[in-house]
């Protein structure tokens, strides 16, 4: 805790005493101390913030990038206590000050015409309690806000779990608990496509119109156990379908605002994001480029294709080094990747639309490869995008809510609801 207060602590007493002194209207002098600091100031007040409130990311694919790797089939774990090459690991978590990064326990949609979905996720939660069990030190498990603040305190970084896509809990609705007992504490009721439980909005068969009947006794099920319902990737129909189900509120885990991203499903409208506020949730804004602005999406297609073509004229493969070296500079000149800026637009449309209770962080680190924005390429950025909020006006106050204390509250009131409907 003493390391996570000392970092920039005298700029953050500075700033303190600034809004102190004749505070009659504190947004607008909490302002105006921000805007007369100079730069260096600003960008370690940003990062004291950073380091003094948790901050909680809503999703990241530490255990989809393991998978691929091969620890799962090995029984090893990545060692993650040190840096990598990946978006997370330990000392860019403690460069960024990020606590609680919820491990996004990834079910691919092939399972459920397969098979073996819920051995599959069983798999990746085992791999996922491997890290503290090797490095005590840094990492701990975290079931609860509640224990988040311990780890948090202990100088810990916590690994709350959520599970993305239903599917593992196949057509049995104990599997629910059984997910629960594993430290399962949100689930994504689909991913890419229609489940046993709801239609996915990268889906275009519609099989139930929204939630289907076994869907609807999951939802309850899943508000009895006190597991989070993630409405981030299914349909529009599937989220009003949830809210009406549901006793708690609930979370989209990484999703942005569609109004940036017109007819783009898997983006949430301002309608539901308003329904969502109404029941008292949260949105997690999605970092990744794709989930910013339609002229990226436009302009990531058109690379895509590009380099699709280069490969076929030239004989190249993937991993070729050539094409390597050819599609990095092609990223480049043509301006593929979105700017931190977009995603602060996202977090200000929301609170313009519903207020600062309802936001919060869900980068989909590890999980949306190359596409990330100018500024967030990794764990270690948050303080530029509180940075960016600083600058935009923001409170300090208002920033710790978009951290972590809008999710906490959402998670303890599914905590709440659980113990209510059990007694």
């Amino acid at each position: 805790m003493l390391n996570k207060l000392s970092k920039g602590y005298s700029i953050f007493l500075l700033f303190i005493t600034v809004l102190m002194i004749g505070c009659s209207k504190p947004a607008s002098n909490e302002a105006s101390a921000f805007s007369q600091m100079n730069e260096e100031e600003q960008r370690n007040m940003a990062d004291s913030l950073a380091h003094k409130f948790i901050i909680v990311d809503g999703h990241v694919d530490l255990p989809y990038r393991m998978e691929v790797k091969g620890f799962m089939i090995t029984k090893e774990v990545e060692d993650v206590s040190v840096e990598t090459s990946g978006n997370f690991d330990y000392p860019k978590s403690k460069k960024g000050g990020l606590d609680a990064p919820f491990m996004s326990i990834y079910v691919p949609s092939d399972y459920q015409k397969s098979g073996g979905a819920k051995a599959f996720a069983d798999s990746l939660i085992d791999m996922v309690s491997r890290i503290p069990a090797a490095f005590p030190d840094k990492f701990a498990m975290a079931n609860s806000p509640d224990e988040i603040r311990e780890n948090f305190d202990k100088g810990l970084l916590s690994l709350p779990m959520g599970m993305e896509n239903g599917a593992p809990i196949e057509d049995d609705i104990n599997n629910v608990k059984y997910f629960f007992d594993r430290g399962i504490r949100y689930i994504t009721l689909t991913h890419s496509k229609d489940n046993q439980i709801c239609d996915s909005s990268y889906d275009t068969t519609y099989t139930w119109n929204g939630v289907s009947p076994f869907g609807e006794e999951v939802i309850k099920e899943m508000n009895k156990w006190g597991i989070m319902v993630d409405i981030s990737h299914v349909t529009d129909s599937a989220v009003f379908d949830a809210l009406r189900i549901t006793k708690a509120p609930v979370i989209a885990s990484h999703s942005s605002c569609r109004k940036f991203t017109p007819e783009w499903e898997r983006n949430m409208p301002d309608t539901l994001i308003k329904a969502l506020a109404e029941k008292d949730g949260v949105i997690h804004i999605n970092f990744g480029s794709n989930f910013l602005s339609k002229k990226t999406q436009d302009a990531r297609q058109k690379m895509r294709e590009d380099l699709t073509n280069y490969r076929a004229e030239h004989n190249l493969s993937a991993d070729d080094s050539i094409y390597l070296v050819y599609a990095k500079q092609y990223a480049i000149d043509n301006d593929v990747y979105e700017d931190i800026g977009t995603v602060a637009d996202h977090i200000d449309h929301v609170v313009n639309l519903v207020g600062v209770d309802h936001v919060g962080f869900g980068s989909d680190y590890d999980g949306v490869g190359d596409s990330l924005p100018k500024g967030l390429k990794d764990v270690s950025t948050y303080p530029n995008l509180i940075y960016e909020l600083l600058e935009r006006g923001y409170t300090p106050g208002e920033i710790e809510k978009i951290c972590y204390k809008n999710t906490f509250r959402v998670w303890k009131r599914v905590q709440e609801v659980a113990s209510e409907l059990q007694s």
